[in-house]
């Protein structure tokens, strides 16, 4: 591993990114436990719902919120759902909610998900109950799939089972931990065997493990953490498949469409949230295995664009798919919703539509990305994606701090505050970000990447990273545009009319302001660009960046309306003509971050 991550004992958000985590702590992440009967009454903790992903998956994103936020309540939330599945782990060491004669049918999934849960909540905590409960998890797991090998999501997401392993070879490591990893190797589905004989090109209507769009965000990582185990090239795999990904299955925001599975390169198929907040995570695993930048900027790509699209601005609600271009999000008509094999209500806004384990998953995003901004580095601190956020630490015994101040990516460049109590060399990796132009570190000109600055920092010093980025169109497979600088995509932005729904389905309760949202458009979206000439303003960062009265950052282009029709609730993937209709005039475009509404890939008019 070249960096490693540091706790949320060392390293905290500042500035808009902190908070951002507390209006996710406001809004549905910190209040799951209080309404949703997925968690609030879930086997795990001895209730008769949910017993399987719902509550790992929360607790994946809860547990390092409450931590990162120094939230006394939620940190006692957490610690209760811990006590309880520590209390009802086995004899033998089985930690899942079920009888055993259950076992059999039981997807272990879920106790790969707890596990690496449970170690989140010790690295957060300190709880030194944790290690034990892991070690007898995982030993009762090895012995359990030599009779049943892995099936299902188990066999799909085999990986995920590394990271606590990992975790527990860093603190005791034992021969039965790499049995237990073979294992996994040879039942788990061979990614690796799939992309070189790659298959799915095209969107296919089948739904199936091998293409599924959670299962290849979170693939990603797998053979770069069997580096960790094996030795080899920890890029090589994950850099092949990503291509491959962004080739086939590219969307403009940055992330692979899939809805459920593998959609193609159309701006009006979705992605699933999870999808995304999974990528996001393999994203940052993969920066510390390889200490490649080429994933710092998958990742601030993801972060700023693809996930914040898929949540509304308050957080309280989310999609289960997102779409490209998105005119309008309500119910579509029978049999006419464009997506593989979710339903017609999957782009709504709301508590869990088309399915709730999105629900459960999508709170590690902002998280886990507020705890990779910077990792730890042999002599220093690496940054490893550019937000504002604070580290301190020791290193050899002695303190030290760095602080990135930024608007970044609403505005160009940063600081670094360090701060060093001994003469000792220390290193620090500053990132230039790949599409920067006029970089500098302190007025000397810079490469894009990551920058070494080796020196002695003792006392308070300050590092200030310039740089700034040309506005660009980007051809998209369609055929059509969207504009982009640097890693934020930008979108037209739609008039919205938010319709609330409230009701029961299936005893989950919708009520404000967790129901469900039906958005109508109310001004034109069927325009096209006139000019590739885009004039930047930068303004301050408001309550809610990432939402369309709060955007701190918005180009000014010349555009003009084209013909493009409306069918079934949404727009065609092309318009009918790309000649103008009616003058060119200057229209605002926003981060596709902010935007609920929106249109991204556009002509370019004749």
């Amino acid at each position: 591993m070249i960096f490693r991550q540091f706790t949320t004992r060392e390293i905290k958000p500042t500035g808009w990114l902190k908070n951002q985590l507390k209006i996710q702590a406001d809004g549905l992440s910190g209040n799951l436990d209080k309404m949703w009967n997925s968690i609030k009454n879930s086997s795990w903790i001895g209730g008769d719902d949910d017993g399987w992903e719902r509550v790992p998956y929360w607790l994946d994103g809860f547990v390092p919120l409450a931590y990162l936020l120094d939230d006394e309540d939620m940190k006692a939330r957490a610690k209760k759902y811990v006590d309880a599945i520590l209390e009802r782990q086995c004899e033998d060491g089985w930690i899942c909610p079920c009888s055993l004669d259950e076992r059999k049918f039981y997807d272990v999934w879920a106790c790969f998900i707890i596990c690496k849960a449970l170690v989140v909540y010790a690295d957060c905590s300190g709880d030194d109950r944790i290690e034990n409960a892991v070690s007898r998890a995982l030993r009762q797991l090895s012995q359990f799939i030599n009779g049943r090998t892995l099936f299902d999501w188990g066999a799909a997401r085999w990986f995920e089972c590394l990271i606590p392993i990992l975790w527990l070879r860093e603190r005791n490591p034992e021969e039965w931990q790499l049995d237990l990893v073979d294992k996994l190797y040879i039942q788990g589905v061979d990614y690796k065997k799939m992309y070189e004989s790659w298959r799915y090109a095209e969107r296919r209507e089948c739904w199936s493990f091998l293409n599924h769009v959670v299962n290849t965000g979170m693939m990603l990582k797998s053979e770069a953490l069997m580096t960790e185990f094996r030795g080899g090239d920890a890029n090589e795999f994950a850099k092949k498949a990503m291509e491959i990904l962004l080739r086939d299955h590219g969307m403009a925001c940055g992330h692979f469409s899939g809805d459920e599975c593998l959609s193609g390169t159309s701006p009006v198929h979705g992605s699933e949230c999870c999808s995304v907040a999974e990528a996001m995570y393999s994203y940052e695993w993969l920066i510390a295995l390889t200490g490649d930048s080429y994933w710092s900027e998958r990742l601030e790509k993801t972060t700023f664009n693809a996930f914040p699209a898929t949540v509304s601005p308050d957080m309280w609600t989310h999609q289960y798919d997102q779409l490209t271009n998105q005119v309008q999000c309500s119910r579509f008509p029978d049999g006419k919703q464009p997506f593989n094999t979710n339903s017609e209500e999957s782009h709504l806004f709301g508590l869990e539509p088309n399915f709730g384990c999105c629900t459960a998953n999508f709170n590690q995003a902002f998280p886990k990305f507020a705890m990779s901004t910077m990792m730890k580095t042999e002599k220093g601190v690496a940054v490893c994606a550019i937000a504002p956020s604070k580290v301190e630490t020791e290193i050899d015994g002695s303190k030290f701090s760095v602080e990135i101040v930024t608007n970044y990516p609403f505005a160009d460049g940063y600081k670094l505050k360090v701060c060093s109590d001994t003469h000792d060399e220390r290193e620090i990796l500053v990132r230039i970000p790949e599409k920067a132009v006029d970089a500098a570190v302190n007025g000397e000109k810079a490469d894009c990447g990551f920058v070494k600055i080796s020196r002695d920092f003792f006392g308070e010093q300050e590092l200030d990273v310039s740089f700034t980025f040309k506005t660009e169109l980007t051809e998209r497979p369609s055929g059509l545009y969207c504009a982009e600088r640097g890693n934020l995509v930008f979108s037209l932005p739609i008039g919205e009319r938010w319709e609330k729904k409230e009701f029961v389905r299936d005893g989950v309760e919708r009520k404000y302001p967790y129901c469900d949202y039906e958005i109508y458009p109310t001004t034109d979206w069927n325009y096209g660009f006139c000019s590739d000439d885009f004039a930047v303003q930068f303004g301050e960062v408001g309550k809610m960046p990432f939402s369309p009265d709060g955007a701190p950052i918005k180009l000014k282009a010349k555009m003009a309306q084209v013909e493009w029709k409306m069918t079934d609730d949404r727009c065609e993937e092309l318009p009918e003509s790309k000649k103008a209709v009616g003058e060119p005039k200057e229209i605002t475009l926003i981060p596709y971050g902010c935007t609920n509404l929106r249109m991204t890939e556009m002509p370019v008019t004749d």
